[in-house]
């Protein structure tokens, strides 16, 4: 889940403001990287329990933030100001996170966070298709290169080493995920915290309905705690935190460290070797994304 929901923040004159928030979402991607290991280290066979533990955890580990951060009268304000635009986040997060769970059933660690470090281009495109935002030549020929990146990774689902379900899902949290960026650059002044805890609720919710029960072992319990409050809650609220204090090309840019480093955690602690096209579809998905990155933030820059 890597920085995507970014507002079109404007670069800051401090340079310690600014050193300060980058490392806050640098901090939200490697925090947010180790989320498919934590996964593998659980044997529960339902998915939605899944969801339901770590949704709660989340839930309560980001309630606690603000709290904390903005008091319980800020705390209040905060939903109150959120409106139809902090709701409709807070559904795309809870789909995006549902999807990530069930996904990984089906599919390699690499190729749902590599399928979703095209998220920032997707939502280019999707600007440009619902609101006719400009797109420059650099774009679209960097949108053309996760295209073709995307359908080599997916390939190997048509040759069954990989559920073409799980890159199905993966791909619906890359498209979830740009929805949230376009709410969220249109409605810049909404404070998004409030909108992130609701996508745990609805996702908890959710999964408490669907789920075939929610019995856990103590080393299980242990293992969702840390996924739940830490992986996901605390991943979300530095990257909350950091996104506002930088330009949104140098926030996403420090996301990309989530696709990179995600898939050698798998490799390390579970073996999980990706194949030679998801190497492949990942790598040219990566070098269009750093290259567009790079553009935008010596773009802004110059702005």
């Amino acid at each position: 889940m890597s920085a995507s929901t970014l507002p079109a923040t404007p670069t800051l004159p401090d340079s310690r403001g600014q050193g300060y928030g980058a490392a806050l979402v640098l901090g939200s991607a490697v925090v947010w990287s180790f989320g498919g290991t934590l996964a593998r280290f659980l044997s529960i066979e339902d998915g939605w329990t899944v969801v339901f533990w770590r949704s709660l955890f989340a839930a309560l580990f980001l309630l606690g933030f603000m709290l904390l951060r903005d008091g319980p009268r800020g705390t209040v304000r905060l939903f109150a100001g959120m409106g139809l635009a902090g709701i409709a986040v807070g559904a795309c997060f809870a789909t995006a996170s549902t999807s990530f769970i069930l996904a990984l059933a089906y599919t390699t660690v690499a190729n749902v966070v590599l399928i979703q470090a095209g998220v920032p281009l997707i939502a280019a495109l999707m600007a440009w298709l619902l609101f006719r935002e400009r797109i420059s030549g650099q774009t679209w020929l960097a949108i053309a290169a996760v295209i073709g990146g995307v359908a080599i990774m997916v390939s190997e689902s048509l040759g069954g080493r990989v559920s073409m379900v799980g890159d199905a899902l993966a791909m619906l949290i890359a498209f979830v995920f740009a929805a949230a960026t376009i709410i969220t650059r249109r409605f810049a002044h909404v404070r998004m915290t409030p909108a992130v805890f609701l996508g745990t609720v609805i996702a908890g919710t959710v999964a408490a309905i669907q789920a075939s029960g929610f019995a856990v072992t103590g080393q299980e319990l242990f293992v969702l705690v840390i996924f739940g409050a830490l992986n996901f809650g605390l991943g979300l609220a530095l990257f909350v935190t950091g996104a506002r204090l930088v330009p949104s090309a140098l926030a996403a840019l420090l996301g990309t460290a989530e696709p990179v480093l995600a898939p050698l955690w798998a490799a390390i602690f579970h073996g999980e070797i990706p194949g030679a096209r998801t190497v492949l579809g990942g790598a040219i998905v990566l070098a269009a994304l750093l290259l567009y990155l790079g553009a935008e933030l010596w773009r802004q820059r110059r702005a």
